[in-house]
């Protein structure tokens, strides 16, 4: 089966505690409605973490 690329629905910066998610509507990322963090940090996300950007087909079925 094939698999199919996904992209995360929401992330968290290593550095501050930033979150933000991912907006369908708009395309691109919105910050959380409870938001914390800092304004002017340079963003770390989590881009070597636990999140696997590969569906396998197979589960769709």
């Amino acid at each position: 089966m094939a698999e199919r690329i996904r992209r995360p629905r929401a992330r968290v910066c290593e550095r501050c505690g930033r979150e933000e998610r991912f907006d369908d509507a708009t395309g691109s990322w919105v910050v959380a409605d409870d938001a914390v963090g800092a304004v002017y940090c340079i963003h770390e996300w989590d881009i070597n973490g636990s999140f696997v950007p590969f569906e396998d087909g197979a589960s769709e079925a």
